[in-house]
């Protein structure tokens, strides 16, 4: 449905220098497809966006939509249409004129009009509230009515920037799942921005990891946190445990001299070993190797129980710990010295060159 070639973009900064917003990103969106561009604030996510909706023209590159070069067409003849984060919903109108406006605009009949409002707001959940001004709706509503007009357009693409990031987190993880039910009936492709990573890691058929306006992975959201590609992915997908050292065989040793096994095979080289935090455990299992940890800190957040502590050699790691296995945890107090289980077969290998 999408495909950017060699995009960047190049900003001038207050100061007389340049900022590369985007620095010659290719990627492809298929059809229904939902794809989350994903990064911290100024990675170049929304700048992306927004070459693609024709907000910023690029300095450099293609932008192709269903086959067209968009080069020279404008927004509004785009066959796009955008959830901004603030929904932008015009506050003297009802939300049966904000969500028909682009159909008044395009000269649709009253009866069609007010035919397909319905069906939009029914869509959303928001059937009857036709009559409503946006100051008497919720978040969540104010965010659906946002919705259900850049919808009913019936565009070939949507793009939703940051829409969720205004709720609650209730809110915000019931619209998730609405959302993608949303975009895998309509058959639309959704391209999302956000700077959640649990977000992106929920909704996403695949995800966009952007940093410094380059992508440093596109992947499916199991391998992009299984298997990153680079120590900032491991670092901005989730907690991380990262051992730079040596392999040799199935071993790699660190500068000061701490052993990580692991299950990749025929390895010599420079390498970042990877302990996701969820795959230390307490309990004394023969066979599998373990690091000696003293115990920091321990903070229950219900689901489960987050250690925090330091190796003998200094090395501050994390350890999460599910709430059923809570006994594990009731035996431990700040400054006891622990051991903490691994299984070499979840250890991940970044090679220095990719880290």
């Amino acid at each position: 449905m999408v495909r950017l070639e060699g995009a960047t973009k190049i900003f001038s900064t207050p100061e007389g220098q340049s900022l590369r917003a985007l620095d010659g990103i290719d990627i492809d969106v298929g059809r229904n497809e939902f794809i989350t561009l994903l990064g911290p604030s100024g990675c170049g996510k929304t700048t992306l966006l927004q070459a693609i909706s024709g907000f910023v023209e690029l300095d450099s590159g293609r932008v192709i939509i269903d086959g067209h070069e968009m080069s020279d067409r404008p927004p509004y003849r785009r066959p796009v249409n955008t959830v901004f984060q603030n929904y932008a919903l015009f506050p003297h109108m009802s939300v049966g004129e904000n969500v028909g406006y682009s159909l008044e605009v395009a000269r649709v009949t009253k009866a069609e009009r007010t035919e397909r409002v319905a069906a939009a707001l029914r869509m959303v959940g928001l059937e009857g509230m036709e009559n409503r001004r946006p100051r008497q709706l919720s978040g969540g509503q104010q965010q659906r009515v946002a919705l259900a007009r850049a919808l009913i357009a019936r565009p070939k693409l949507l793009l939703l920037d940051e829409p969720l990031s205004a709720l609650d987190k209730n809110l915000r993880e019931t619209m998730q799942l609405e959302l993608k039910t949303l975009q895998h009936d309509l058959g639309i492709s959704f391209v999302f921005v956000t700077h959640d990573q649990q977000e992106a890691l929920t909704m996403s058929d695949r995800i966009a990891v952007l940093s410094n306006g380059r992508i440093q992975q596109v992947d499916t959201p199991r391998a992009i946190y299984d298997h990153p590609a680079n120590t900032f992915v491991a670092s901005f997908i989730g907690a991380s445990n990262l051992f730079e050292g040596q392999a040799d065989g199935d071993v790699v040793t660190t500068a000061e001299g701490a052993s990580i096994r692991h299950g990749s095979t025929g390895t010599n080289s420079r390498v970042t070993a990877l302990i996701r935090p969820e795959h230390f455990f307490l309990d004394a299992t023969e066979g599998y190797p373990a690091l000696d940890v003293v115990v920091e800190q321990i903070v229950f957040v219900g689901s489960s129980f987050e250690l925090f502590g330091r190796t003998e050699q200094g090395r501050r790691l994390s350890a999460h710990v599910p709430a059923a296995r809570r006994a594990t945890v009731g035996a431990l107090e700040q400054g006891q010295k622990s051991r903490w289980y691994y299984d070499p077969s979840a250890v991940h290998l970044i090679r220095a060159e990719a880290a």
